[in-house]
């Protein structure tokens, strides 16, 4: 019989409590659900297993990364269709966000026992989902990290999980700018000139200009660093915790002869101690820090600057929760590609800058700019994927499809933003240095 596709889409509708969203096929070759558009195709019955162990987010991400399930058409699309029932969040009742629509972790198939409908769509799952036990997790998966919280070894291990999965691998998906943050677009531009447009306004911004000496906190493959030094003349100490990304960012020093400007650390940030610096650009690194530990973060490059220098923090940020102490860290994510890393408010960051010492002169919004850049790496990845999984693994490039994509629509759907925060650290006076009219940058 080739009925798994009509079976599971009754299951499915029964546990969300909604119709299906998107079109199933099953490994059986049926299929079921509203015509049209992408079509999510349950390759192996394995992914039911994966679900059932693991019911929510987690499960399916499993079951993607192993490739037991996969998208036939537009990922985006199918992303899009199912986001409301998986972590979309509306309005809550005060205001504020309400809860994920669809209940996830182990205490999920505790809830769903207590339907029973849901009962029976749980033991027709169980049939469908053929021998047990539980599939082992896809080896992309971190390991189960040891040590305090966002120490510097567990930084280290967290930032190489990330990282260091080779710089051929990166070139792919980056382009030759390989910039790994937000770049800052034009209507009409491409990807190339949007990343060398946001590092010149990093530049303009930190009012760069030769003989200053700049730190580029999580300076990655080296292009703020080299960018800064050949356009602007200025000394810049570039530091990352990874070995591979220092490698690749001091050759590309050496190549373009400006070894005497640039200096590649592999360095924690909380081991710089050859300030004071006349400016600090921290672009897309302070993810990694944890709400724990930002106030030191903040303090230590606040004592790092000299009186009158400026701090350029571009980092993405979260909506605030009507209830902090209920923020958790997205499981696949965590799992996959940034582990330990954290998101927090914008009103937490400039709260936690301005407790440090800095004043906060400026903060401009970058959310869409974010979300075109993503969509522009997917695609790179998708044009290059063949060289991608020779370079890496079939898991590791449906990891990096899943989150870029996923994390392009957060943007776009105001679940997720970015910012570039200009803070200076004042003289005693009171004198901060900059312009009357500071904007000019955009022009």
């Amino acid at each position: 019989m080739t009925d798994a596709a009509p079976r599971l889409a009754a299951v499915a509708e029964t546990l969300l409590g909604a119709p299906l969203p998107v079109r199933v096929r099953a490994w059986d070759g049926s299929e079921a659900g509203p015509p049209g558009g992408p079509v999510l195709v349950v390759r192996r019955r394995r992914a039911l297993r994966r679900v059932l162990w693991r019911p929510g987010e987690m499960g399916l991400a499993r079951a993607w990364v192993a490739g037991d399930l996969t998208v036939d058409g537009d990922l985006f699309a199918l992303l899009d269709r199912v986001a409301g029932l998986l972590w979309e969040r509306g309005p809550g009742p005060d205001g504020g966000p309400a809860p994920v629509t669809a209940a996830t972790g182990p205490a999920a198939g505790l809830a769903l026992l207590r339907d029973p409908a849901r009962r029976a769509a749980v033991r027709e799952l169980v049939t469908l989902a053929g021998p047990w036990p539980a599939p082992a997790p896809p080896p992309e998966e971190a390991a189960r990290r040891g040590g305090t919280r966002h120490s510097k070894g567990r930084d280290r291990q967290a930032i190489s999980h990330h990282y260091d999965v080779g710089n051929e691998f990166y070139e792919r998906v980056l382009g030759p700018s390989m910039v790994y943050s937000c770049a800052y677009w034009r209507p009409d531009g491409g990807l190339e000139e949007a990343q060398r447009d946001k590092l010149d306004l990093v530049c303009r911004k930190l009012a760069l200009e030769p003989g200053l000496r700049l730190l580029d906190v999580g300076c990655g493959w080296g292009s703020m660093a080299l960018h800064a030094a050949r356009e602007y003349g200025v000394r810049v100490t570039g530091i990352t915790l990874s070995r591979e990304q220092a490698a690749y960012a001091r050759k590309r020093v050496a190549e373009t002869g400006l070894a005497d400007l640039v200096d590649i650390r592999v360095q924690d940030y909380r081991d710089v101690k050859d300030g004071p610096y006349d400016a600090i650009s921290s672009i897309g690194m302070a993810e990694h820090v944890g709400a724990a530990r930002y106030r030191e973060y903040a303090r230590t490059l606040h004592g790092l600057l000299r009186p009158g220098g400026r701090l350029l923090n571009h980092q993405i940020a979260r909506p605030p929760e009507a209830d902090e102490s209920a923020y958790r860290v997205d499981e696949f994510i965590d799992a996959y590609v940034f582990p330990d890393g954290e998101l927090s408010p914008l009103a937490s960051t400039v709260g936690e800058l301005e407790r440090a010492g800095f004043e906060v002169r400026d903060v401009e919004a970058l959310r869409e700019h974010y979300a075109l850049t993503l969509r522009a790496w997917v695609a790179r990845l998708e044009l290059h994927r063949e060289e991608a999984v020779r370079l890496t693994s079939p898991g590791r490039v449906r990891v990096w499809l899943l989150y870029m994509a996923a994390c392009a629509l957060g943007f776009e759907h105001n679940r997720l933003g970015v910012n570039q925060v200009l803070a200076v650290r004042s003289e005693r006076a009171g004198r901060s240095g900059l312009p009357l009219r500071l904007r000019t940058w955009g022009a």
